[in-house]
């Protein structure tokens, strides 16, 4: 059954994390070598939680090409395996020193420090080894481009590079403006999203036009999606969460709560997730579950 037969948002983002977590499964090592501490750790951290929404992004992408199943799943499963390597990291205490993260103690809570380190660079490395591999495209042109996409969203000029600037913003309280924070988030969380949109283009090998409409669909998302998370950091509680709240407060950080003011970050966000679906419009109903899930973004409490 394909994602496409799902009418539902719901439906069909649970049906994308169960089959995304059954390929991680099976690509994931395992065994009682002597480094079965560092393949638990790497299992602990990556599966049996999470929305698994960038993974749905890829298969829902990959569904207006006509992309085989076996390609989107592993390219969503990297996709997750870059995320839980970030989401390692930043638990660290050198990082955002959390002590949980979907509902369980955090990587280097439950094992170590080294461990943690250790278990994030090897999901890392494994997402580049999986899209690599023949079995997820036949076209080593389209297999380079995906490492390339992927290689930047998550470095220097992606996702590190605004866990840098996230962590300088620590120590600039009060001199961050709105733009300055766009950029940021851009770069932290919205280059992996924006990755997760259009892999399923790169995948069907679609023309220009296709592609840049899913990447403005990404921007305005992955902004909304930032925004959404602040607010939820403000609102939410560690029960629902799965996450300690409150700690960019606590830390002082500029947030767009901060510099918009509760109100007004909610009428940004829901702004930004109807642009996003607009920018659908050329898919017509085949992007259905897309503009569902940019009302999701907005509306979800965790």
């Amino acid at each position: 059954m394909p994602l496409s037969s799902h009418r539902q948002f719901d439906q069909a983002l649970a049906f994308a994390a169960e089959s995304v977590e059954r390929t991680m499964d099976r690509l994931l090592p395992s065994g009682d070598e002597g480094e079965a501490r560092l393949f638990e750790a790497m299992r602990y951290s990556s599966l049996g939680g999470g929305k698994r929404l960038r993974a749905f992004f890829v298969l829902a992408g990959a569904t207006l090409f006509k992309v085989a199943a076996q390609p989107a799943l592993r390219t969503a499963s990297a996709i997750e395996f870059v995320h839980a390597y970030s989401l390692i990291h930043d638990d660290l205490p050198s990082m955002d020193d959390d002590d949980l993260r979907r509902g369980k103690p955090s990587c280097h809570k439950e094992f170590d420090e080294a461990t943690a380190i250790l278990a994030g660079d090897a999901l890392q490395a494994l997402a580049f080894e999986v899209l690599a591999h023949d079995e997820t495209h036949g076209d080593p042109a389209v297999r380079a481009t995906l490492v390339a996409e992927l290689a930047r969203a998550s470095g220097a000029h992606g996702m590190v590079g605004g866990q840098m600037l996230d962590l300088l913003a620590e120590q600039q309280v009060g001199e961050r403006s709105i733009g300055a924070i766009t950029r940021l988030q851009r770069l932290k969380t919205g280059a992996l999203i924006s990755f997760s949109c259009t892999a399923g283009a790169i995948l069907g090998k679609a023309s220009d036009h296709p592609r840049m409409a899913l990447q403005a669909y990404a921007h305005d998302l992955g902004l909304a999606f930032q925004i959404a998370d602040d607010l939820l950091d403000v609102e939410g509680n560690a029960a629902d969460l799965g996450k300690t709240p409150g700690k960019d407060a606590q830390a002082g950080k500029a947030t767009f709560v901060s510099i918009l003011g509760v109100e007004r970050a909610r009428a940004q966000a829901s702004l930004l997730a109807r642009q996003a679906a607009a920018h659908l419009d050329s898919f017509g109903g085949a992007a259905d579950l897309l503009r569902q899930a940019a009302n999701f973004v907005v509306a979800r409490r965790t």
